[in-house]
């Protein structure tokens, strides 16, 4: 009872009750128990005043070398787009001088794929660089998604792949429509190009809650490791150990897609409902 504590014990004589007064220890337990609290607040706000004043010159060096790599990746693709243009328009002339054949072929083709990568890792270093606006407006995704899948019911047809979806009609979205769509053929150009010769492509869009959900599914020619899935979004990263670029892509496109995503404050994961089916599942706040 308050700083008091008591006993209570039955004798012979009758009910024995017996009070001690605790209040000396109890404040002396009392100021200890404030003091640490106060050196205890005293101590972690000198640690944070340390690292406020000392983190920016510890960080700064590992920022400024991150910076000049993003600025390096920049100002190289830069430079190596104007003598890939000229490689391609000497290409062009001797075609037409000596005719086609098989080294100019080689040629023009990968003058292709080092332009398609040289503007992948610009668009990257852009989008982490400099952050920049979006053109933000609101445009028909349904229509947008639909015409998407049917730009790559060809592809599809080509390697006897079935694709099928299930978009839910006049479902709007404000964002950049240029880069969504961009979104939207990276996921589909992927599914594409790794589902087997015969396999199964599935796109669905629907409108859940205050957000829409994008899901683009593919069967896969080997089993998916799941530990794996989060690295299917880092650059140049293939689930082919021997880094084969048969498929013309060169590990850019899935990077591309989450930068794109996190642009519009959305998410983009991996999932592997089966051992070979491979789902990416987009979504976007409204």
């Amino acid at each position: 009872m308050g700083d008091y504590r008591f006993v209570v014990s039955e004798t012979s004589g009758g009910t024995r009750v017996i009070f001690l007064d605790c209040g000396r220890s109890l404040s002396g337990f009392r100021t200890v128990l404030a003091a640490s609290i106060a050196l205890s607040l005293l101590g972690l706000a000198a640690v944070f005043v340390l690292l406020v004043i000392f983190s920016g010159r510890i960080v700064a060096p590992m920022a400024q070398a991150y910076e000049k790599q993003r600025q390096f990746i920049t100002d190289a693709g830069h430079e190596i787009k104007t003598p890939l243009t000229i490689i391609g328009a000497d290409a062009d002339l001797l075609e037409l001088e000596c005719g086609g054949s098989e080294w100019l072929a080689d040629i023009k083709g990968q003058v292709t794929r080092l332009t398609g990568l040289t503007n992948d890792l610009i668009y990257l270093s852009r989008m982490d660089e400099e952050r920049p606006r979006l053109q933000c407006i609101e445009f028909p995704l349904s229509d947008v998604a639909e015409e998407v899948v049917q730009s790559f019911q060809g592809p599809a047809r080509a390697r006897k792949e079935t694709l099928t979806a299930d978009i839910q009609p006049l479902l709007s979205f404000t964002g950049d429509e240029k880069a969504i769509r961009q979104l939207l053929s990276i996921l589909m150009d992927n599914a594409v190009k790794y589902a087997p010769e015969g396999g199964a492509i599935s796109v669905r869009l629907r409108r859940e809650g205050r957000c829409l959900r994008l899901t683009v599914s593919n069967t896969t020619a080997q089993p998916v490791e799941r530990d794996k899935l989060p690295l299917l979004f880092d650059r140049f990263y293939r689930t082919d150990p021997s880094h084969s670029s048969a498929t013309g892509g060169h590990g850019l496109g899935l990077s591309i897609a989450r930068s794109i995503a996190a642009a519009h404050k959305g998410k983009i994961r991996a999932e592997s409902p089966g051992d070979r089916l491979l789902t990416v599942q987009v979504t976007l706040p409204l």
